[in-house]
């Protein structure tokens, strides 16, 4: 069947166009590619002026493939000059033929006399020698142009048509699988490129290097090409390019001046490059040190692993600790940045004594942060507890242990864990076992509180003897006193006074206040609290007054009525003890916004048996403790003790802790001042001294003779406040645990000592009436006065005067008498 003129005309007019097409074709192009292409266009068209427009597509194609990029003029440029002079070799080369030709011709004329004939063959062949030298020069300089041309020239058109190599190698393999997406060899280079320079340290340095030798040796070859020099001379001409840019100003001609100028530009470029990598070097080294990446190079120091609000503190502690050894070094190691933990540390206001703090940021759980530190060169560890909640703290504390346990040098040094939960402390033992030693703050400091509301001063005794400032605990072997018994190993230390014995034949067990009759054995070491480790000795025994006791049992207990002000996490912990020191009809009031459902449910959780409480009973009020209307409701007056606590919900801000437990305090005496009280209290003896700065503070220090109010204060610059106006007597739980981390840092014998002084059974630090062991204004030393203690089982460690402020421990003239009054306090080691 005939087709349409019309469908044989738009045929015949598409065959001569598909052969322009195919001839546009690079010989790169897929065979699929093609097939779509020619697939796309052979597609009938409604359009007429189709045949048309496709010449003048190709055209503009052509003329788009002719422009030049900006960045590929330099290659063309480079590319004229290298045709330009190998053109030019060519014509020297034509005009050499020549003139050999004339020689020739030279010859056959004066081939007919003898002498001109001689003469003119001993030029020709000088000439020929020197020609034949000439020629192979020449050919010695054009094949170093042509080298230097092929090696400058390859790399621009290998890395330009580098993407053109798989469709190349695919089209010659005559693959006919459907074309899958790869990625471009430009990009594949750059990665490599990319890979090298990130893993490699030197690899920067070798490149340089390798571009500074390629640029002298084909620089050199360039000039030797160009030049009448030799190649080592002109090997060394393009050192000198290279290492002074403006050497090349003698050049004479057109191709040593181009190829002079092209060293000299790439000689610039080099020193640009290597001034680059050194300034990078040192700014990385620079960096690192002020970010705190270097390695720690020390030994015997103490680290400190954590940041928290108690590290302050802690390193006043450990500086004063070191001051009679001429100072020491204190690592930290913390997830901070180095500068923040400098600049934090310079706003103390302290002097450090000669006592070094380095800082170190990086994660103690990770190996070789702590290995950065020298760990295992550290002759005590000390872990700080986080701000995270308590679950959250222990749990990164154990995994610091771990980390320590698995340092492969090992650890040298004890390590001093901060827990914040007493259930914790038995699964931190078991990981580190000997290696570690625990300190749980938040329930040693509960205990504390109730001490020190049963026993008002009691928590400024126990500042002066945890921090280094004071006397503190030291344990020593004096062998001179083998054999002697205890009574007399009391009076055997002018300087200091001895409190128990750590016993050599049971595995180093310490034991506080033991009998008067024990003998020291070889081997025993005396437990003394002293003022320094190297400031007490034992001496002969003095002469003392033997007298009794006036009171040799202590007083009945009384019922007391106490309020506790917040929620604390361990607050079942201080019921129990309260349970324990309370006497029988005694009230606990609970004043919190928990409501009581959720308290009881609380304390269940907490293992407190309700019911079973005899000697206290607890009476359950909500409220707000800073909104006075719901202070008011309670009878604040007919409470013996008020215990403000650090409320559980603040406990990751100090700052809003402190600011609440303040508020509450001054509403308390505030409303206690307005109330006229009408009843004695059971501590009259520990009063503090007038202060009267406002009538107003005057008045809430009276209420402060009616009843004892303890705040739970983590701040040391909150204290300050309470201190001054003088209506608290306050417990400074941050700073107290940071002396209790330092004194077992130092010596970890130390913490047995502790554990038993906080715990609810054994021995305890008290406080006792003057009336306890004289008469009034009878006239005793010390030493009487501790003999006078060992007939109530107690060991006296210091006394505190009736018309003072503070308290002395380890008083220096034991053996001088003087009057003492019934208004006087002694702080003692009693067996409760």
């Amino acid at each position: 069947m005939p087709f349409p003129s019309s469908s044989i005309t738009r045929k015949s007019e598409k065959r001569p166009f598909l052969r322009k097409c195919h001839s546009t074709t690079t010989p790169y192009q897929s065979h699929h590619q093609l097939h779509l292409q020619s697939r796309s266009i052979s597609m009938p068209s409604s359009d007429p002026n189709l045949s048309s427009a496709s010449p003048v597509s190709l055209s503009s194609t052509f003329f788009k493939r002719l422009l030049v990029p900006a960045n590929w003029v330099f290659f063309y440029l480079l590319s004229f000059i290298c045709f330009s002079s190998v053109a030019y070799t060519v014509s020297l080369w034509k005009r050499l033929t020549a003139l050999q030709g004339e020689i020739l011709e030279l010859r056959r004329f004066c081939k007919g006399n003898d002498v001109i004939h001689n003469s003119v063959i001993e030029i020709s062949q000088s000439n020929d020698a020197k020609s034949s030298s000439d020629i192979i020069n020449v050919s010695g300089k054009t094949f170093a142009l042509y080298i230097v041309i092929f090696t400058i020239l390859m790399p621009f058109l290998v890395y330009k048509y580098l993407d053109y190599l798989p469709r190349l190698l695919k089209s010659l393999s005559k693959r006919t699988d459907n074309y899958k997406e790869e990625v471009p060899p430009k990009k594949i280079f750059a990665y490599m490129v990319d890979v090298c320079f990130s893993f490699y340290p030197y690899a920067k340095l070798l490149a340089l290097l390798f571009a500074t030798i390629f640029l002298i040796g084909f620089g050199g070859l360039a000039l030797y090409a160009v030049s009448d020099n030799s190649l080592a001379e002109a090997l060394w001409l393009s050192w000198t390019f290279v290492a002074d840019s403006g050497n090349h100003a003698d050049r004479v001609g057109v191709g040593p001046r181009i190829v002079s100028v092209s060293i000299s530009a790439g000689g610039m470029l080099i020193f640009a490059m290597m001034l680059g990598l050194i300034s990078d070097a040192i700014s990385e080294k620079v960096d690192s040190l002020r970010k705190g990446k270097s390695e720690v190079i020390e030994s015997n120091h103490v680290l400190i692993l954590g940041w928290s609000d108690k590290l302050g503190s802690l390193l006043k502690q450990l500086a004063i600790a070191n001051k009679s050894l001429g100072g020491g070094v204190v690592v930290v190691l913390a997830e901070r940045d180095k500068e923040e933990m400098e600049m934090d540390i310079g706003k103390l206001e302290f002097d450090f004594m000669g006592t070094s703090v380095i800082c170190r940021s990086g994660s103690p759980l990770i190996l070789a942060d702590l290995k950065k530190v020298s760990v295992s060169k550290a002759r005590a560890i000390i872990v700080l507890a986080s701000d995270e909640n308590s679950d959250q703290s222990d749990a990164r504390a154990l995994r610091v242990v771990l980390s320590l346990t698995g340092v492969k040098e090992g650890v040298r040094g004890h390590v001093v864990v901060e827990l914040s939960d007493l259930d914790n402390e038995p699964l931190v033992k078991l990981v580190g076992s000997e290696l570690v030693e625990t300190v749980v703050a938040h329930d040693v400091i509960g205990r504390l509180m109730i001490q020190c509301a049963l026993q008002p001063g009691l928590a400024q005794i126990w500042e002066n003897i945890l921090g280094f400032e004071n006397a503190e605990f030291y344990i020593k072997r004096w062998p001179q006193l083998n054999g002697m018994c205890f009574e007399d190993v009391l009076l055997s230390f002018p300087d200091a006074v001895p409190c128990g014995v750590k016993v050599a034949s049971k595995s180093g067990k310490i034991i506080l206040n033991p009998e008067d009759d024990y003998i020291i054995k070889e081997g025993d070491e005396i437990l003394v609290i002293a003022e320094d480790d190297d400031t007490y000795a034992p001496g002969t025994l003095p002469k003392v007054r033997r007298g009794l006791c006036p009171m040799t049992h202590d007083p009945p207990r009384y019922p007391e009525k106490i309020l506790f002000c917040g929620w604390r996490r361990d607050i079942e912990d201080m019921i129990m003890v309260l349970e324990a020191l309370l006497a029988r009809g005694s009230e606990l009031w609970m004043f919190n916004e928990v409501p009581e459902k959720e308290r009881e449910r609380k304390l269940t959780d907490g293992g407190l048996d309700i019911p079973s409480l005899r000697n206290i009973k607890l009476v359950h009020r909500v409220g707000n403790a800073v909104i006075r209307r719901h202070v008011e409701a309670l009878p604040l007056e007919a409470f013996d003790s008020i215990l403000i606590l650090a409320d559980e919900s603040l406990e990751d801000s100090v700052v809003h802790s402190d600011s609440r437990c303040l508020a509450t305090l001054l509403l308390i005496r505030d409303i206690q001042s307005k109330r006229l009280p009408c009843r004695d209290t059971k501590s009259s003896n520990l009063q503090y001294p007038a202060f009267c700065h406002s009538s107003w503070i005057r008045e809430m220090q009276k209420a402060s003779d009616k009843s004892i109010v303890i705040s739970e204060i983590l701040d040391s610059r909150t204290r300050n406040l309470v201190s001054v106006s003088r209506i608290s007597d306050y417990v400074l739980s941050n700073e107290l645990v940071s002396m209790a981390l330092a004194m077992v840092a130092e010596d970890k014998q130390i913490n047995r000592v502790l554990e038993e002084l906080f715990a609810e059974k054994g021995n305890e630090m008290c406080i006792r009436p003057a009336e306890f062991y004289l008469h009034d204004q009878e006239e005793l030393c010390f030493f009487d006065v501790m003999i006078r203690g060992r007939q109530r089982q107690e060991i006296v460690i210091g006394y505190r005067l009736a018309d003072s402020d503070h308290a002395v421990i380890n008083p220096s003239k034991k053996a001088e008498p003087r009057r003492w009054s019934v208004g006087d306090i002694f702080v003692v080691i009693s067996r409760s």
